[in-house]
């Protein structure tokens, strides 16, 4: 009797071990205990939070981005007012939901006061060294927020690599049927323009210059998260210079531009956008000359850039159709924008509303 009850002992002791190993290993929670869950982040940091993650802010626009698409009524703040425009396509009941907190992020400098009075129980940091935030950064934003989690996110503004982050989010957030939508969305268009991209020759390659600011002449290099799109639909960045930091802008001259005489010219600034065919400056530079300038789509986030993260995948497929229309002609623009739109900002296009935002853009309704 004795041994049976040894025996039994012994398994229900290896049982409740195995039990604590499977928790402790779960991603990306692990132990859970009086409320608390301590999870593994990207920057495999050992992190304690909340088990019931319900109001979450994050320092900066990328991650907020990817908070919004993922679950909306779990977020308390934006790090910048939204504008009327940006507005448009935004559900009623978000629309006035978000405070302004500031954050992290070009040459803005968060406030962590305003951050803490919007009572978050998680904030978000993304880890992006190329611009500027390192692990040293999400171990000082921990020391100033005290108790409340810090969560270091990586890979969050590369589109090859996003899904990594979508997912870890997804699960983070209890929004894994969300994350696993807004992936297979990615995937679809990745994978459509890298086989076409690389069927390309190069001496096919349509040259192209990303015109930021109001007077288009600044600009990124190829190789900065930027104007990555440009490169992976098979473009060629005219502005082909070997930089280490990503979010290094470099400004150029009209000469300049003259002189790379790009091909197309996709630009992020309405004004630029507004302005350049009546510009004499501009008047002589190819792209302009054959009515190929392009304005990125602004609501409610860019799709090309600013920032560059997941309001850029919907931009894979644009940019794809502004530099190669004839090569991407079986992308249905019309159906990926309201495809986009609904999976990832909660808003449901009309098809005519879907042409308007394309065709405002630059693009010819045949492309579309």
């Amino acid at each position: 009797m004795e041994k049976k009850t040894t025996i039994i002992l012994v398994i229900l002791i290896a049982l409740i071990a195995c039990g604590v190993g499977i928790t402790l290993f779960a991603s990306p929670s692990s132990i859970s205990t009086d409320g608390n869950t301590t999870i593994t982040d990207m920057a495999n940091r050992t992190v304690n939070i909340s088990s019931s993650v319900d109001r979450v802010v994050a320092t900066s626009p990328p991650m907020t981005t990817i908070v919004y698409m993922l679950a909306p009524e779990k977020l308390v703040g934006v790090n910048f007012q939204w504008t009327d425009e940006e507005l448009k396509y935004v559900p009623d009941q978000y629309k006035d939901k978000f405070p302004v907190i500031g954050g992290w992020f070009g040459s803005q400098d968060g406030n962590y006061e305003e951050f803490i009075a919007s009572e978050p129980n998680l904030v978000i940091e993304g880890i992006d060294e190329g611009m500027g935030v390192d692990l040293s950064t999400v171990e000082e934003r921990q020391e100033k927020f005290g108790s409340l989690p810090v969560v270091a996110v990586t890979d969050n503004t590369n589109v090859t690599k996003i899904d990594n982050t979508i997912e870890f989010l997804g699960k983070l957030l209890g929004a894994e049927d969300k994350a696993n939508e807004l992936i297979a969305f990615n995937d679809k268009y990745l994978s459509q323009v890298q086989s076409t991209a690389s069927s390309i020759p190069d001496s096919e390659k349509k040259s192209v210059y990303y015109a930021s600011g109001e007077d288009g002449l600044s600009t990124y290099a190829s190789g900065a998260s930027h104007g990555q799109l440009i490169s992976l639909v098979g473009g060629k960045n005219v502005a082909d210079t070997e930089v280490k930091d990503s979010g290094s802008e470099l400004t150029v001259s009209i000469e300049q531009v003259m002189s790379w005489n790009p091909d197309v010219i996709i630009a992020t600034d309405e004004d630029f956008y507004n302005k350049v065919y009546n510009d004499s400056k501009w008047a002589s530079v190819k792209a302009v000359k054959d009515h190929r300038v392009y304005l990125s789509p602004q609501s409610p986030f860019k799709w090309f850039d600013r920032p560059p993260g997941a309001n850029i995948i919907i931009g894979v497929p644009w940019t794809a159709k502004v530099i190669y229309p004839d090569k991407y002609s079986n992308i249905d623009m019309v159906g990926a924008t309201k495809e986009f739109y609904s999976n990832f900002y909660h808003y449901g296009l009309s098809d005519e509303q879907a042409k308007e935002i394309l065709t405002s853009s630059g693009l010819k309704g045949s492309d579309l």
